[in-house]
């Protein structure tokens, strides 16, 4: 499996929030029928789409260790048509700012390509030139008559940004849905490397959907498998200028492990000391709130899970460049797979909440 062939396939699927289909059946191939077929003891997948990939452990009762990563990526979705132009609003936290001049695909009965567009400049209102043109007064143009635009498109399609993942230098990677499809490429790694490896957990990764809605998908498939322990995986800010050191955290320099209320201290302990004795770099971020990750909906289920969160440095977050290192996805993997290795019965029966 070549990650850098994986990482920019998924970047570039269509897989918006709620309809991850096209994006999932990369997976989905790679575990039902190929390669990853052979890291994995069973795969499954539940009714809201989440992705199962279970590796038993080798141990006496063994534990188990969900992981998650969430495929979903965000986007747009069609709510009007205004003579043969589609009206259109966000599904998840997109940068509203960066939609104008954007190619995009339109999933309505067949892939139709357009473009967004608004009012130029020359013919703007004085008060409209210095502000960004608002989400109500862009348009998408498929190029198409009115007539053939109500056949084939429906108010409720999906709509991605059209981009193609760009190798930039020094091992870099930019292209949309990188948040959290880097996480995804990084936990399918750690299976990988995970079958040479005689571990005590069960491992369960879960390919989750829905996380930019409101971490949906982590919520039901925790809820379902009741882990001991939880690890969710996800994306932070990068470094770039204007950001202080202690908002982003740089690329290339390994994963991030991320520390707070919503960690387990043991958890986070652990991590630290997997990632020094495999001489992993990582750094550390200090975070009040698990909002916004799958690690909340892990923290919360049922009786409640010790969780830890690990991320990856990523720049322009929820645009259609979002930018990561190979090479941290990489580090993360083995993160990972170090981390499970010393997760074993005793492991669990000796959490503490302090």
């Amino acid at each position: 499996m070549n990650l850098e062939t994986l990482l920019m396939e998924l970047s570039a699927a269509a897989g918006i929030s709620g309809r991850e289909e096209r994006a999932a059946q990369i997976i989905i191939d790679l575990f039902a029928q190929g390669e990853g077929a052979q890291w994995i003891s069973e795969f499954s997948q539940d009714r809201l789409g989440n992705i199962i990939l279970r590796k038993q452990g080798q141990g006496p009762q063994p534990p188990r260790l969900m992981l998650a990563a969430h495929i979903d990526e965000i986007g747009l979705i069609v709510t009007e048509m205004d003579q043969g132009f589609l009206r259109f609003s966000c599904v998840g936290g997109i940068d509203q700012r960066v939609l104008l001049g954007q190619e995009v695909i339109v999933h309505g009965r067949e892939d139709l390509p357009g473009i967004i567009g608004a009012k130029p400049p020359h013919l703007q209102e004085p008060e409209e030139k210095n502000k960004a043109v608002k989400l109500k007064d862009l348009i998408i143009d498929l190029g198409l008559p009115e007539e053939k635009v109500r056949s084939l498109v429906q108010i409720g399609d999906p709509i991605t940004i059209r981009r193609d993942c760009c190798a930039l230098k020094n091992s870099l990677y930019a292209g949309k849905a990188m948040d959290d499809r880097a996480g995804v490429v990084a936990l399918v790694d750690c299976l990988r490397r995970l079958k040479e490896r005689h571990h005590q957990a069960e491992v369960v990764a879960v390919v989750t959907v829905q996380e930019e809605l409101g971490v949906r998908g982590a919520r039901v498939s925790s809820y379902g498998l009741n882990p001991d322990l939880g690890l969710a995986l996800d994306v932070t800010h990068g470094d770039m200028p204007g950001l202080a050191d202690y908002e982003a955290f740089k690329l290339g320099q390994g994963p991030v492990i991320v520390t707070g209320p919503q960690v387990h201290p043991q958890i986070f302990k652990t991590l630290k000391a997997a990632a020094e004795a495999a001489n992993i770099k990582y750094q550390v971020e200090a975070e009040v709130t698990p909002r916004g990750t799958d690690a909340y909906a892990l923290q919360m289920a049922q009786a409640g899970v010790a969780t830890g969160l690990v991320c990856i440095p990523l720049r322009y977050m929820h645009t259609a460049v979002e930018t990561v290192s190979l090479k941290d996805i990489t580090e993360t993997s083995r993160l990972l797979t170090e981390f499970i290795m010393q997760i074993d019965r005793a492991f669990v029966e000796g959490l503490k909440c302090y």
